[in-house]
């Protein structure tokens, strides 16, 4: 058995306490200071108010006050906080994190370097670790829903990092007759394709507004044109891989993960509400209180790619949806998808 110290109490890190408690490991689940009233609830009645789900027996809850009390003899270390929650996690547990516990992360995304290059946040973890501490930083990426995990939902996902025996580690510790897990030291590769799948997400998702606008019907909807988005999508995602140095093969988790999040949550409200008429600003009034990160990831990676583009390493031709997605959110402009850029000439 080993001990599993969980820090934050979202939807994704809660779901994973599934497996491992079916696995006979000891879980603490640890809210961050947004988390108090999910980590009230679940210490009466193991209820999560936001994942909906009753968590499993066994699980110690703790508030953030409490966290190095949790950390006491921890083998592994979970990094459950959302893409918002980075610095606080890289400021405030970072420094009081054992280095005999390997950390694994859930949040996905990515920030773009001044030079237009995109960092992971495995690596803006090893830059804020404290001089002379030594933890090993891995992260999981791949097409997972909280709370299909939590029902026991067949996912499939990749465990990322540096050491491929600490992953063997981790795999065993997670894995389960329902939750299938591959091993990639190409963290780059991995990392680079969940995050994108954001902002492709919201891409397709303009798909159902438009469909519902069209129609005059909340619900209507139109396949041709969001596989159509789809397709463009996986096409830029492959280029964004390639462009970051990760390998091919990746685009499997990153189309995956898009699959997934263009049915349902938070992504594709704020997709669909864009493609209703909505202005930007409306859209985001509408949801109101939301975490929306696929804004933060569009943003990020659209700059980046227009960066790169003046240093002629890319053509912003190539990342016709990603661009227009951008300009919807940060200039303005209403949506139009421009289709006859997403046309090919291909020749043997």
């Amino acid at each position: 058995m080993s001990v599993l110290t969980y820090i934050g109490a979202g939807q994704m890190a809660s779901a994973l306490t599934f497996p491992t408690i079916e696995n006979g490991h000891e879980v603490r689940l640890v809210g961050t200071p947004l988390d108090r009233d999910i980590i009230d609830e679940a210490r009466k009645s193991r209820y999560h108010i936001t994942l909906k789900r009753t968590l499993p027996e066994g699980i110690k809850y703790y508030q953030i006050e409490e966290v190095e009390e949790a950390l006491k003899g921890a083998d592994v270390v979970l990094c459950g906080v959302s893409s918002f929650g980075i610095d606080w996690f890289a400021d405030e547990i970072i420094p009081i994190l054992p280095e005999s516990a390997p950390v694994i992360s859930v949040t996905k995304g990515m920030f773009d370097n001044e030079d237009g290059t995109l960092k992971t946040y495995v690596d803006y973890f090893k830059e804020r670790t404290p001089a002379g501490k030594k933890l090993s930083f891995n992260a999981i990426g791949g097409p997972c829903t909280s709370y299909e995990l939590a029902d026991h939902d067949d996912s499939h996902v990749a465990f990322c990092g540096e050491d491929m025996e600490v992953l063997k580690m981790l795999k065993e510790t997670f894995e389960t007759d329902y939750y299938h897990i591959s091993l990639s030291t190409d963290v780059v590769g991995v990392e680079c394709a969940v995050a994108m799948k954001n902002a492709y997400a919201l891409g397709v998702a303009l798909a159902v507004g438009l469909a519902e606008k069209r129609d005059g019907k909340i619900g209507a909807v139109h396949y041709n044109s969001q596989a159509a988005l789809f397709g463009q999508g996986i096409r830029e995602m492959t280029k964004l891989i390639k462009i970051t140095g990760g390998g091919p093969e990746n685009i499997i988790f990153g189309g995956g993960d898009l699959y997934v999040t263009v049915f349902g949550g938070r992504t594709r409200k704020i997709g669909t509400l864009l493609g209703r008429g909505l202005s930007f600003e409306e859209a985001m009034e509408e949801l109101k209180g939301e975490t929306l990160e696929s804004i933060v990831i569009s943003t990020r990676t659209a700059r980046a790619v227009r960066k790169l583009a003046e240093r002629n390493i890319v053509k912003l031709e190539d990342f016709p949806l990603l661009m227009h997605v951008d300009e919807i959110i940060n200039q303005g402009k209403e949506v139009n998808l421009p289709w006859k850029e997403f046309t090919l000439n291909i020749e043997k």
